[in-house]
């Protein structure tokens, strides 16, 4: 039974279509992937389904009472609000009952009203029907399957880093429970272990979800139909994400062969025109013109655009790259790992790792100096030349297009050049001429590697440089590091990222080097 459809869906930005004529359903059994491209729509078709943009064309019709939960990671927090706080909000409804029925209570005291009494003892049999007095039960599960224990129930959530704040709006979506999910990216900010536990809560979840998602293991093991967003259209599979691609392929394959086939009978009908068009067989020539003026051209298969990555290094004549000594880093007072020591020499990589939280990127500030370490020292060489790519897509004027805020930067460059830049990783000219809030997560995250490819360096600081982003995408990114001459300190929660070709990794859990 369908609980959402989308019909006839066009939309576009600047000279850029999302969608032409596009639809799908969602039936109330299905565990829905998105995939695409990077910049192909898939956030954008989220907020259609949710009204925060309206489509050009075509209708979005959700079934009547269906309840759906988006996982917004912009969601404004309150100030001031605890982890535990903020959570509990999930279920204001029912506070909000509780409150009417303290109330009632309150009154029948006062006068003595059996209506009152009556009043209380239904909206009781409400809270109960809706387990209100296991909340803090739910609460405690959903917090320690997704990595928030260790944050703590009293942590103000204005003072947590992006991934933490991340991972608690994820919390409260689960927890309100609604009849249809609606996930973008929800593995962002989540170790193995969480993702695990993710896995299991949405493989067992009752109602419909939507997941947008670039870890094609996740979305192997929760979906079991899947959306490809690709060239204006939503194409659905059923089965899972291998079972999905495997139709792509086959789809695409049969499309090339029609396609084949087509350009034989059209290059014969064509040589024989030109052979024939002012002889004795022009009727037949004639003929052959019509009937390729009628003809239903099949197209090639698309191809997506790829992203190439290059990062310009900078000699240097120094053994020692970078040393560490009993750094100790937090922030006020509060200390988050014990003394920190390790050091690189000329060309090494190193990877941070441990669960989300666990103060990765407080150490990478720390050993760059964003942020003043407890104790300790870091000494770079002094022919050093650090570019930092840091997790947060915040921009000094997120109303600035791409190309703008590279001119910003750098005035001099022509724009062609950087056109010709921005196209190499990936970004394509429609999407150049949007403001940055308008692009997508992965659009972003292309343009900020773009911008570190102006500067040349001998030494890349990468935090969660993968998030976001596509796996074509990700694959170029990891060969272009991988290549680069220089020093390496990266952060990724995707390990399979790194692995192969790094040469250290630095466990912030265990404070020790693994390798």
């Amino acid at each position: 039974m369908s609980i959402l459809s989308v019909a006839n869906l066009s939309h576009g930005f600047a000279d850029k279509k999302l969608y032409d004529d596009a639809g799908f359903e969602l039936n109330k059994q299905d565990h829905m992937g998105i995939v695409g491209q990077n910049g192909a729509g898939k956030s954008t078709l989220i907020k259609i389904l949710t009204g925060t943009i309206l489509p050009d064309e075509g209708s979005v019709k959700w079934q009547n009472k269906v309840t759906y939960g988006y996982l917004d990671q912009y969601a404004d927090i309150p100030d001031g609000d605890t982890l535990y706080q903020f959570l509990t909000t999930a279920y204001a409804h029912l506070f909000a009952l509780k409150d009417k029925m303290d109330k009632c209570y309150a009154d029948y005291a006062e006068n003595l009203d059996d209506d009152l009494l009556e009043k209380a003892g239904r909206i009781q049999e409400t809270l109960e029907a809706n387990n209100f007095y296991d909340i803090d039960t739910e609460i405690a599960r959903v917090m320690t399957g997704l990595g928030l224990d260790d944050i703590g129930r009293d942590h103000i959530v204005s003072e947590m880093s992006g991934g933490q704040r991340s991972k608690i709006i994820l919390a409260k979506l689960l927890l309100q429970n609604p009849d249809v999910l609606l996930l973008d990216e929800p593995t962002n900010y989540l170790d193995t272990a969480h993702i695990d536990w993710l896995e299991n809560y949405l493989t067992n979840f009752t109602g419909a979800f939507i997941v947008i998602s670039h870890d094609y293991d996740f979305l192997t093991e929760i979906t079991n139909c899947i959306c490809d967003v690709a060239f204006g259209k939503i194409t659905k599979y059923r089965g899972n994400f291998k079972a999905a691609m495997k139709q792509k392929d086959a789809r695409k394959e049969a499309q090339l062969k029609a396609f084949e086939k087509q350009q034989v009978v059209i290059e014969k009908a064509e040589k024989f025109i030109r052979k024939n068009k002012a002889g004795s067989h022009s009727t037949m020539a004639k003929s052959r013109e019509k009937m390729l003026s009628h003809l239903d051209r099949i197209d090639p298969p698309s191809e997506n655009l790829r992203s190439h990555f290059d990062f310009p290094y900078l000699e240097t004549g120094s053994q020692n790259a970078v040393a560490v000594k009993k750094l100790a880093v937090g922030y006020g007072k509060r200390q988050l790992l014990e003394p920190v020591t390790f050091s690189l020499t000329a060309g090494e990589k190193i990877a941070f790792s441990g669960f989300n939280g666990a103060g990765k990127s407080t150490l990478i500030k720390s050993i760059l100096g964003r942020i003043p370490a407890l104790s300790g020292t870091t000494v770079f060489s002094p022919s050093s030349k650090v570019n930092y790519f840091s997790q947060e897509l915040i921009w000094d004027n997120p109303e600035l297009n791409p190309l703008e805020t590279i001119q910003e930067k750098y005035p001099t460059m022509l724009p062609k050049t950087i056109r010709t830049k921005l196209a190499k990783c990936g970004i394509n000219a429609a999407d150049t001429q949007k403001p940055m809030h308008i692009l997508s997560g992965g659009e972003q995250t292309k343009v900020k590697l773009c911008l570190l490819e102006l500067v040349e360096s001998n030494f890349l600081v990468m935090d969660e440089p993968t998030n976001h982003l596509d796996d074509e995408t990700k694959a170029a990114l990891s060969e272009a590091l991988q290549k680069f001459k220089g020093n390496l300190i990266v952060v990724s929660h995707e390990d399979g990222f790194y692995t192969n070709w790094i040469d250290k990794e630095l466990n912030v859990e265990k404070l020790r080097i693994d390798k």
